[in-house]
């Protein structure tokens, strides 16, 4: 099975995106010489505007996806809070920003305190550990929208502030730089369709795998590890070339970095994947080229340094509890690669 049997097409919405960003950049001139001036194109992880003197405020919105589903399925609905939080502000990192203040967005069916409830305690939690303020946010009650029975969508919309030489943009990268991976928490809030896909056929959502401590709809529930914290200290003592969450899309996300610089990545050095996805390639009969397209095989986020500088990253997020190891380095050839077999 691939992802785009499963019913989300990569490619579909590669091409969505760069017809959107073609008509939207065109609203860029609204701002020439003004404060707000877009300062690069559409695409990076985050949309980055002047504010003048020096600063940079760097902008992002997602959503948890269909991680909502598995929620439903548990009736368990304080993690995808954490989730809401995470995808936004470890988007907002990798540009260099530090994450400051957050909107949600919650769609409903149907009006549920105790499921709003559950939902600000997840999101309330992911904003102390990213160190920013919720700040406001919108509740819609939508059942022409989301016409199945306690339907829902969780969006965050996140803001991150920099000044012009702090922004990580990926144009620093030099061939030999190392690329350190951190370690993910789980399957995140990516590739959740494709993984409902192949195992509910054989699993019920609150049955243990054979060789898991817990249920597969737990496992699936993990939220998403949030790597701000360390990361800003990592800032303070390290060069960083580059930063990649690795989310959808997986590891082609390292292009957005290198691809400024017009190298490329050589990944022969990952550690074997956790047992979801183990679960989820054995059972789906998925290919290699199309688990690393679409999952991000326990590595959350990418750091591209020197390489006499690599030990030390690793040591940083070691003091955070979180492991990370060398996982590749950059090439000058183009193109982003796992163990050989480019993935695009």
């Amino acid at each position: 099975m691939t992802y785009a049997n499963a019913g989300a097409d990569p490619h579909g919405q590669r091409e969505a995106h760069k017809l959107l960003a073609r008509i939207l950049e065109s609203t860029f001139v609204t701002r020439r010489g003004k404060v707000g001036r877009p300062i690069f194109p559409i695409g990076h992880y985050a949309g980055l505007v002047d504010m003048g003197d020096g600063r940079v405020l760097s902008l992002h919105i997602d959503n948890v996806g269909t991680k909502v589903l598995i929620a439903q399925m548990m009736r368990k609905y304080d993690t995808i809070g954490i989730d809401c939080v995470a995808v936004c502000a470890n988007d907002l990192i990798c540009t260099g920003a530090e994450p400051i203040s957050l909107l949600d967005y919650l769609a409903m069916s149907k009006p549920d305190r105790a499921i709003v409830k559950s939902i600000a305690i997840g999101l309330a939690k992911g904003a102390k550990a990213a160190g920013l303020a919720i700040v406001g946010g919108e509740t819609a009650i939508v059942p022409d929208l989301l016409r199945e029975e306690g339907g829902l969508d969780l969006v965050g919309m996140a803001a991150g502030i920099c000044r012009k030489e702090q922004l990580i943009l990926g144009d620093q990268v030099e061939e030999g730089d190392s690329v350190i991976g951190v370690a993910s928490s789980g399957i995140h809030s990516n590739g959740l369709t494709l993984a409902r896909k192949v195992l509910l056929k054989k699993h019920t959502i609150d049955e243990t795998p054979e060789g898991f401590r817990r249920s597969l709809g737990e496992e699936l529930l993990e939220p998403t590890r949030i790597y701000v914290k360390p990361t800003r200290e990592l800032r303070r003592r390290v060069e960083v070339h580059g930063l990649a969450h690795i989310t959808g899309g997986s590891f082609s996300k390292l292009e957005r970095i290198v691809g400024e610089a017009k190298l490329g990545v050589e990944i022969d050095q990952l550690p074997p994947p956790p047992e979801i996805f183990q679960l989820i390639q054995r059972e789906g009969h998925i290919s290699d080229l199309e688990m690393y397209q679409t999952f991000n095989m326990g590595v959350g986020l990418a750091i591209v340094c020197t390489e006499a500088e690599s030990d030390q990253v690793i040591r940083v997020f070691k003091r955070h509890g979180q492991d990370s190891i060398l996982i590749g380095r950059v090439t000058k050839r183009p193109g982003i690669r796992i163990n050989g077999r480019p993935l695009n």
